[in-house]
């Protein structure tokens, strides 16, 4: 028989068996890796929202200031094992070492050794790992989004379509990750979108914004009507945070404060870039905006569209001041809110430290935070230069992802610029990751020309210079909750 004829009637030729082999090297080396972290961390490290949430579930109340999805699966677990905060560091290191495991060992199945070897690197950076063993909101969907990635990847790099399982388990993960997080929704309905929507770049406009507005809607609505949380009015903490630097930068003419009260939060220096918390704390200028708090979030905002209008410069001013903050850019050397803590705040409820081996990990975190490692606005500047390259190649199931995880970091953090009201790096660990691996993927697809390399370096450039000259130039920041407060 024609070797033509032999050849179309024999089933594919499977992956090479060195492939598979590397695959499952990856697969070990990642197993490795999660035992690893759970011995160096556990029982994990707890602050003051992770203790808040264990709180309610050991009292069995909740309500909204944090996600109270988090509160009652800690509640379940704690219930079936025990172990305070374990079975939570359990979760979130399975799922975030799931997600680095199925995407390295994917690439390493394909025949890409060094992209896999490298996605394995960014998951053992100190920040990332180190803020991993903290249990909170943050890590809890970072851990959930990196595991939905990890499944698309497995299937959709191999261009095979995902079974009926894996797409729920996709569809389990992306719903917590959007519930544990009440800002996830930006990360979590733009990757959806891309990988399993619509080709055209506005239809697929138009969905993302339509599926971030219906689903913001449908968490309230499953947060109070499904986990039962009470209200706490942390939907109303922007509206106070905005009308107050609008007020600030004109305390003659506010809107929505009265002369007076806009004074004394000028005196009292209650308006922070870094964060909205003096303005809610009862000893700084809580008691000045407690006519503010009868009123019901509607007429707040409003109020601020009301502000926006009449006093446009002084909220671009006050949102571009916020957003320098939270991206860490023109800041000072030891920026706060950037390390993850090694031990676990002192608390009524039992929450155990980790070992002393963990706060030498942090310290190395220490150094990741303060190079531009750390820094989201280099990790934007990089996705932003990555989505140009992605965006002028054909389709293809690497590029497809690629694309898919960049458009979820950028989305992710373009929201910080009118809906953020602290700057700490946490809320930014899935951007970042998002774009280490969205890179990784899409220079292990083909490598990157030469313009492009150069025009990423000179972006870059631009950005660390004058992030490293204010490092070095400008005075120490407060060291201290209660000095940042003042």
């Amino acid at each position: 028989m024609p070797d033509g004829m032999t050849r179309a009637t024999e089933p594919p030729a499977p992956p090479p068996r060195t492939d598979l082999v590397a695959a499952a090297r990856i697969g070990g080396a990642t197993l490795l890796l999660l035992a690893g972290s759970l011995a160096l961390f556990w029982p994990g490290v707890a602050t003051y929202d992770g203790i808040a949430q264990f709180g309610q579930a050991l009292a069995g109340q909740f309500e909204d200031w944090h996600p109270p999805i988090m509160a009652r699966l800690w509640q379940v677990l704690h219930g079936l094992f025990g172990g305070e905060a374990g079975p939570m560091l359990a979760l979130q290191m399975t799922l975030y070492w799931t997600g680095f495991g199925l995407l390295a060992a994917t690439l390493a199945r394909l025949g890409r050794r060094h992209a896999a070897v490298s996605v394995l690197g960014v998951s053992v950076l100190p920040l990332f790992l180190g803020w991993q063993s903290v249990v909170l909101k943050d890590t809890q969907m970072l851990g959930a989004m990196l595991a939905a990635a990890g499944i698309i990847a497995w299937w959709r790099l191999r261009g095979v379509r995902l079974p009926v399982s894996a797409l729920l388990a996709v569809g389990v993960l992306l719903a917590y990750a959007t519930l544990v997080r009440s800002n996830a929704v930006f990360a979590t309905v733009p990757l959806v979108v891309i990988l399993f929507g619509p080709a055209r770049w506005w239809a697929r406009a138009l969905l993302t914004l339509g599926g971030v507005v219906a689903v913001l809607g449908l968490s309230q609505a499953i947060n109070h009507g499904v986990l039962g949380a009470g209200a706490s009015g942390v939907e109303r903490t922007e509206a106070f945070y905005d009308l107050s630097a609008i007020a600030a930068q004109d305390p003659a003419h506010p809107v929505g404060l009265t002369p007076g009260e806009a004074r004394t939060v000028v005196a009292r220096n209650c308006v922070k870039p870094f964060f909205w918390d003096p303005l809610g704390t009862p000893d700084r200028c809580g008691p000045t905006l407690e006519r503010l708090h009868g009123l019901s979030a509607g007429p707040l905002y409003r109020l601020l569209a009301e502000a926006i209008v009449r006093h446009p410069l002084a909220y671009a001013g006050h949102r571009l001041a916020h957003l320098n903050s939270t991206e860490r850019w023109i800041v000072p050397a030891g920026w706060p809110s950037a390390i993850p803590p090694g031990v676990t705040e002192a608390n009524p409820v039992g929450l155990r430290s980790p070992g002393p081996a963990v706060p030498r990990w942090q310290m190395l975190a220490r150094w990741n935070a303060e190079s531009p490692l750390g820094w989201p606005i280099a990790w934007l500047t990089l996705a932003l230069a990555a989505l140009v390259v992605a965006v002028r190649r054909p389709q293809a199931p690497l590029r497809d992802f690629a694309l898919a995880l960049l458009a979820s970091a950028i989305v992710l953090e373009a929201s910080f610029s009118v809906l953020s009201i602290a700057s700490d790096l946490r809320y930014h660990l899935w951007p970042m990751a998002a774009t280490a691996l969205a890179t990784i993927v899409l220079w292990s697809e083909a490598r990157w020309s030469r313009q492009a390399v150069l025009g990423t370096g000179v972006a870059l450039a631009l950005v660390i210079l004058p992030g490293g000259v204010a490092r070095l130039r400008l005075p120490a920041p407060p060291t201290s909750y209660a000095a940042m407060l003042r």
